[in-house]
């Protein structure tokens, strides 16, 4: 066999299901192995770029990475910003682009670009493979390496001499072992610490979406009563009917359930990255005593430089810490009135417009108080980045992990309809949800050609307002007005039927849980536009500006 053939072979050895992409001329050998494949299969994808978004929600939903491939110069520049948002937000990926002839790499030629060095600074590795021999060794790895908390994204470049070359070479077996856990001495000294606490809170990052983390947050915080609160990429971790739950944090603009944080006097901070929230946000006078525990140490800054610290599997640290509850059932006495006063006052916040009967412009609580009544326990949203991301981050809460993805490390525009090709590959069963802005959905809006041709029962709500209104947002608060930011918007019901999708266009509050279920209840994609009253961020700013914590 040639060493395309052996490549695809290693692949399937790893459990590798899916590969989206654009084929090129450069990874040819790689794709006539891979339609020789019974166990993988290739999306072809209408953009490099849409391809490497749907691995990234294959690698966020599974836990195992899916690949993304595209060919050697502008297939691999187009890559990259997906690339990117699957590594900054931990998601598992391979990303897999061909090269020119290894005899032709020294010197100008043809599309020829450095592309290792280029994914570099996205990736967990990237690498070449210069000798057919490599291969299993080069794959295993790079398998391994994405997975491996805090999981990322790899590269394996492919030049196209190499992959034509005879090999007799033979998959590595997979060994997957039990992750290294935290030190007895340092969940001692935890424990001690919380238990002299009064009002303890703790704040939870990505790594407490895994399903054994998960269920063992919820295990703790049923046992000691202790709030949570959610970055963006944590929705869910715990159920937002528990008492405990104090939703979400992560706004510029200080929000209600910030003040539970200024209450208290002990900050317990689990699998939580310092992109997700900035703990100058919520630390600045450096007042908080904090207690880190996650997959790797802390990323230290004058913010967040934690007094404790326990390192490694997060599921088994929150386990330490339960068996230690339970041996000491009354240990534990805290004031957490402040933090049921957080849960009232945001719950209140959350139902104030779910009765609204506006015609044109409809608010967007309405619009996701309504969207929450529509989805099950187990449905997915995905978002968009613009200012619906805001309002689905404050205002749209979940019951279980996994099923509310935001892109928030990288943050990148045009992830949430390729997303959702992705999501309902993996979860047919379920309802999906993308929520765009206009901006947003159609910097990948090719990939509704994708869904129509894979017949996916996906519903894409486009919130319109004819301008990049997250960066007006943003320069009202700093500057009082923005700049020109308006654009124009094609006929939305003409775009859906051009793609044959279904189109609905909803102009009245009162229609906008009925439309969602007929769209639940259709065969194959479906459109749904929403004028979005964006007067509301404004409004919103303001309000946030005079909160007072009173509690």
């Amino acid at each position: 066999m040639q060493a395309s053939d052996l490549m695809v072979q290693c692949l399937e050895e790893e459990g590798i299901e899916y590969i989206f992409g654009v084929p090129g001329e450069e990874n040819a050998d790689f794709m006539m192995s891979l339609e020789k494949s019974e166990r993988i299969r290739f999306i072809l994808t209408r953009h490099e770029q849409g391809a490497a978004f749907m691995a990234e929600i294959y690698g966020r939903l599974t836990g195992n990475p899916a690949g993304c491939l595209g060919t050697l110069g502008p297939g691999a520049t187009n890559l990259i910003t997906g690339v990117a948002d699957s590594n900054m937000d931990r998601a598992p990926m391979l990303v897999l682009t061909g090269q020119g002839a290894s005899t032709r790499l020294h010197k100008e030629s043809h599309q020829v670009m450095d592309v290792v060095h280029m994914f570099k600074p996205v990736t967990k590795w990237a690498t070449t493979v210069w000798h057919p021999e490599n291969i299993p060794e080069i794959m295993r790895k790079a398998v391994r390496v994405a997975r491996t908390e805090k999981p990322g994204a790899v590269h394996v470049e492919l030049p196209e001499d190499i992959a034509k070359l005879p090999t007799d070479k033979r998959p590595l077996a997979v060994h997957k072992f039990r992750r290294p856990v935290p030190d007895d001495k340092a969940i001692n000294r935890i424990f001690e610490r919380i238990k002299n606490a009064k009002r303890p809170i703790i704040i939870a990052g990505n790594g407490c979406i895994r399903r054994r983390a998960s269920k063992q947050l919820r295990l703790f915080c049923e046992a000691t009563g202790i709030g949570v609160l959610s970055t963006f990429m944590a929705k869910g971790c715990v159920d937002m009917d528990a008492p405990y739950c104090l939703y979400t944090i992560g706004l510029g603009s200080k929000d209600i359930p910030a003040c539970a944080v200024d209450a208290a006097d002990l900050v317990i901070c689990l699998g939580y990255d310092m992109v997700e929230y900035h703990p100058k946000l919520w630390n600045n006078d450096h007042s908080k005593e904090v207690i880190h525990i996650d997959f790797l140490p802390a990323e230290i800054d004058e913010n967040y430089h934690p007094e404790l610290e326990a390192v490694g599997d997060l599921a088994h640290a929150l386990w330490m810490l339960n068996e230690r509850v339970a041996a000491e059932p009354n240990a534990l006495q805290f004031d957490l009135s402040q933090q049921q006063a957080v849960r009232r006052d945001m719950s209140e916040e959350l139902a104030k417009h779910k009765n609204d009967t506006t015609e044109g412009l409809i608010r967007p609580q309405k619009v996701l108080w309504d969207v929450r009544q529509a989805m099950g326990a187990h449905d997915i949203l995905l978002s968009d980045v613009g200012a619906h991301k805001m309002w689905i981050a404050r205002h749209f809460q979940c019951h279980e992990p996994n099923t509310c993805l935001i892109p928030n490390g990288f943050c990148s525009m045009g992830f949430a309809l390729p997303g959702a090709i992705a999501a309902a590959l993996v979860h047919p069963d379920r309802n999906i949800v993308a929520i765009c802005g206009d901006a947003g959905f159609m910097m990948n809006v090719q990939e509704m050609e994708t869904a129509r041709r894979l017949n996916l029962n996906i519903t894409v709500m486009v919130w319109a307002d004819n301008a990049y209104g997250l960066i007006a947002w943003k320069q009202d608060n700093e500057f009082g007005r923005h700049t020109d930011l308006a654009f124009g918007n094609p006929d939305w019901m003409k775009l859906a039927e051009a793609f044959d999708w279904h189109g609905h266009l909803v102009e009245n509050a009162q229609d906008v849980e009925s439309t969602l279920h007929q769209c639940f209840a259709e065969s194959g994609p479906s459109l749904l536009v929403i004028p979005i009253d964006y007067r509301e961020n404004n409004l919103l700013t303001k309000r946030l500006g005079e909160l007072t914590c009173s509690i």
